[in-house]
């Protein structure tokens, strides 16, 4: 660190003038150029272009701090090389500790000073003197402005002064280029966010809304791209979903979850990062230079406070994002994170709607399967299923029988409906219906059942309607033939209990005519062994008898037929 030495003529212009009026000139112009420019970056790039100049000296530049990682970094220069400017350490810790403290630096033959850590890169750039300076704001510091030199040169303090009148100056124009810049962006951020909000309330298409929000961000910010990754819920990984303005080789060079500045936005916070190049928050530096990417600001993706996704702001030239920049981001990621939230709301109802679909129809096709009708009731009675049986046997379509109240449909007059019963709490025991036709009758059996909601109450009862008309009739059979079956059985005992005094009388009556002399006495005998054996051959069959046969005859009435063994016919 050099000392002040004193010079006669600062610079070396405007030698006819006197050092005050020299001065004023200086600053009249530095005002007027400053006024012309609006825009911060536009200010800061005049300042550097145009004091080398004014002040006779060989370069100027402009660091701001950045308030994401709390350092300075590029924001104009003029007369120096980029690699001079992209060295990783701007000046000494002493220096930078006098600068934040408000303090001028100045420093001759900084080419040689081996305890300058920038002092090889000044070497080869030819730099000799440079005179730091703050530039401050209603007393805060907001970044240094440099004066360079290629040849030895000392500064007096009137100068020092001066330039630190200057930076002063720069610092107020700087901040108020930020303000109109920043009211400027803020109307033009309102309005495209008011944009995104209205696509975002118009459509529940994910992907369109997720592309849409990274092409609009970057055409906004004037950027050259735009990334948008999410968190897979059941990976944890972040996953790609929209981007804009990069190549797929971009896209493809690999995880990003592990870089710095990835880390820091899934904490919650913004990361603005000036040089990409260089910042070791940010792997793949080779990949990012080959796009042409410079610097980045990335925010977070929040729902409910939880972090889901990365943002990422790319710009192929060195950007120092104001505060309003980064709220626009954080406000566009807040419109996305709420997008997302909808759409995959909106896709879970639709996979939730698919999936009842599926079992509607699962459980459709099961209860259209079955051989029995089946009516399906809500407590109020009314129809909420019928299946397919059903409706074929009352001939009727679903729409018309959903909905109906079930007295419309239970045909019962005798008895309560089972579905009654069971909403009424009354123990319900399965009864059989008959119903008469021109032609024949037929029976039904009904059963119901209930089923219970979550407090055991009944919410829905299940009818069961089963045609037992065929069971009936079988039934109806074998009663009759049991009771035929006894007239046999019965039939056979009465035959059995009358051949032992048929065959005493019919062997009486045998020897009576053989000892009978008398022709009419015989005759008489004749007719009596005839008739006898008549019966005797009669209760032969009955005792033969096995079963039976029936034919229809008049009216309902039929005509038994009783059968015997073949052996026993003969």
């Amino acid at each position: 660190m050099g000392s002040i030495q004193t010079t006669d003529d600062p610079g070396g212009a405007n030698g006819g003038l006197s050092r005050e009026q020299q001065f004023l000139a200086v600053f009249q112009k530095v005002t007027r150029l400053t006024s012309l420019a609006l825009d911060h970056q536009e200010v800061m790039d005049t300042i550097a272009r145009g004091l080398p100049e004014l002040l006779a000296i060989d370069a100027c530049t402009i660091r701001l701090i950045d308030a994401s990682i709390g350092s300075f970094v590029l924001g104009a220069a003029h007369g120096v090389s980029l690699e001079y400017l992209s060295r990783d350490v701007i000046d000494s810790e002493d220096t930078m500790a006098m600068i934040r403290s408000g303090y001028p630096v100045f420093s001759d033959h900084v080419d040689q000073d081996a305890f300058l850590p920038f002092h090889a890169a000044a070497s080869r750039e030819g730099v000799k003197s440079v005179l730091t300076l703050p530039i401050l704001y209603q007393g805060a510091l907001i970044g240094i402005m440099r004066l360079l030199t290629r040849s030895a040169r000392s500064f007096a303090s009137e100068e020092i002064s001066f330039a630190m009148a200057l930076a002063e100056q720069v610092g107020i124009a700087i901040s108020h280029g930020r303000m109109f810049k920043e009211m400027e962006a803020q109307l033009t951020f309102l309005r495209e966010i008011q944009g995104i909000s209205a696509l975002v309330n118009s459509t529940l298409d994910l992907d369109g809304i997720l592309n849409a929000l990274v092409e609009r961000a970057a055409l906004t910010m004037r950027a050259k791209g735009c990334t948008l990754r999410l968190i897979d819920p059941e990976s944890g990984h972040l996953q790609l979903a929209a981007a804009h303005g990069v190549s797929s080789r971009y896209l493809r060079r690999g995880e990003v979850e592990n870089e710095g500045a990835i880390k820091m936005v899934l904490a919650g916070e913004p990361v603005a990062v000036y040089d990409v190049s260089h910042d070791q928050r940010i792997d793949y530096h080779q990949e990012m230079a080959d796009e042409g990417i410079v610097s980045l600001l990335a925010v977070p993706i929040k729902v409910n406070r939880e972090v889901i996704g990365v943002m990422r702001i790319l710009t192929d030239a060195p950007r120092v994002f104001a505060d309003a920049e980064v709220r626009f981001l954080v406000t566009l990621a807040e419109v996305g994170g709420t997008a997302i939230r909808n759409g995959r709301n909106y896709r879970r109802i639709n996979l939730l709607l698919e999936e009842i679909r599926v079992h509607e129809t699962f459980l459709g096709n099961i209860i259209n399967s079955l051989r029995h009708q089946v009516l399906v009731l809500d407590c109020n009675r009314r129809v909420v299923l019928a299946n397919k049986v059903y409706l074929d046997a009352a001939g009727k379509k679903a729409d018309e029988v959903v909905g109906m109240e079930y007295q419309d449909l239970c045909r019962s007059a005798d008895c309560a409906c089972p579905v009654d019963q069971v909403l009424e709490g009354v123990e319900m025991r399965p009864f059989v219906q008959e119903f008469r036709s021109a032609d024949q009758s037929q029976w039904f059996e009904r059963t119901a059942s209930p089923v219970f909601d979550a407090d055991g109450q009944v919410e829905y009862v299940v009818e069961i309607i089963r045609d037992i008309t065929s069971e009936h009739m079988l039934e109806a059979e074998k009663i009759q033939s049991g009771k035929l079956q006894g007239i046999v059985e019965l039939a056979g005992a009465v035959a059995h209990e009358i051949n032992s005094p048929l065959f005493a009388a019919l062997g009486t009556a045998e020897l009576l005519i053989e000892d009978c002399q008398q022709p009419e006495l015989r005759e008489e005998l004749a007719v009596i062994i005839r008739n006898l054996r008549q019966i005797g051959e009669l209760t032969r069959k009955m005792t033969a008898m096995t079963g039976y046969t029936s034919r229809e005859y008049v009216g309902e009435r039929k005509i038994v037929s009783f059968t015997q063994d073949a052996k026993d016919c003969r």
